[in-house]
């Protein structure tokens, strides 16, 4: 039986990563993706470049805030999965009303709309940022909210929203909450691509505070993995963390980025730190572990150094994404 899946965000880093495998020759024979992109500044339909011409692909151009244009989206799709989002958390601090409409108005447009077409399950692509920071252990599915910044503060908000729509309509909202992501694609604004590309061209790159500051990274490909899992075997009003199992500080994941890199410390200066910023995120992966059979596969020193090779050899991808005025030698 055929599956129509609405993927929102499906131009951005992971929502492309997702299509591109749903639809690659390892992804299920029965789905059919129409992806929903507003294509701002981080959605890139070069993303989607290698299934532009896939006969169970279709991609609308529009805004998740847009009612009318989502009912008709919405009509005739079996699942959504939502990944669009404004996603920057250094953007968020200098203007957060992007982020609460996108974020928050977005979803809750999206989740009416699945529940007048009876389109699920939904699944809600969160972020552990929405806890806060833990000093020590681990958080699990059940902890409290405590986000410490205007995006994580929308994402929480989102999630809510999601929640409460299957106690209130019985609508099947499956949230995933995942660490930080890596791998190619990702715009370079964020840290892994954009220290990769500075230390590419010769340039230092700027460390917050003194880069003690913990996460757990993960391989977009185990991301997408830990999604499919909840989409086809998830429970309905369950959250699942997904997880990348490599815990460590900013300053040692840049010991990676330097080393697949070839720069050595002189290249690393310390700014400033971020207002706000967390100290440690980690998250308890049992529940998807023993419900899904989910576990990350991808080393971090394995998926920095391809990761870094990616970049180095797609300069033509995201040289032309740089601010204006950095045009790099």
């Amino acid at each position: 039986m055929t599956t129509h899946l609405l993927v929102t965000g499906g131009a951005g880093f992971i929502g492309s990563h997702y299509v591109r495998t749903l639809l690659g020759p390892d992804g299920p024979p029965d789905v059919v993706v129409t992806v929903l992109d507003a294509l701002t500044y981080a959605g890139i339909p070069a993303n989607l470049a290698a299934v532009r011409d896939h006969p169970r692909y279709r991609f609308v151009h529009g805004d998740i805030c847009d009612t009318a244009l989502v009912d008709r989206v919405m009509s005739g799709q079996d699942q959504v999965v939502h990944f669009a989002a404004e996603s920057h958390v250094d953007r968020s601090l200098l203007d957060a009303s992007a982020f609460v409409r996108t974020n928050v108005h977005g979803t809750q447009t999206l989740l009416d709309a699945a529940r007048r077409h009876d389109t699920t399950p939904f699944v809600q692509v969160s972020t552990d940022e929405v806890y806060g920071s833990v000093e020590h252990g681990s958080w699990t599915e059940d902890a409290p909210l405590r986000p410490n910044s205007p995006y994580s503060a929308s994402k929480a908000s989102a999630d809510l929203l999601a929640l409460a729509h299957h106690v209130s309509h019985g609508l099947d909202v499956r949230v995933t909450r995942c660490s930080n992501n890596y791998g190619p694609h990702q715009f370079p604004e964020k840290l892994v691509p954009r220290f990769t590309t500075l230390l590419m061209d010769g340039r230092n790159v700027p460390l917050y505070g003194d880069g003690l500051h913990v996460r757990e990274w993960l391989h977009v490909d185990d991301h997408v993995r830990g999604i499919e899992a909840v989409r086809t075997r998830g429970r309905a009003g369950r959250i699942y963390h997904i997880g990348g199992g490599a815990t460590l500080s900013n300053r040692e994941l840049v010991g990676l980025l330097l080393s697949a890199c070839g720069a050595d410390r002189s290249r690393v200066e310390h700014v400033e730190d971020r207002k706000g910023h967390d100290r440690r995120y980690s998250i308890d992966g049992t529940r998807a572990r023993r419900e899904l059979g989910f576990r990350p596969e991808i080393d971090l020193a394995d998926g920095i150094a391809a990761t870094v090779a990616w970049y180095r050899a797609n300069r033509s991808w995201w040289e032309p994404l740089l601010p204006v005025g950095e045009v790099r030698a």
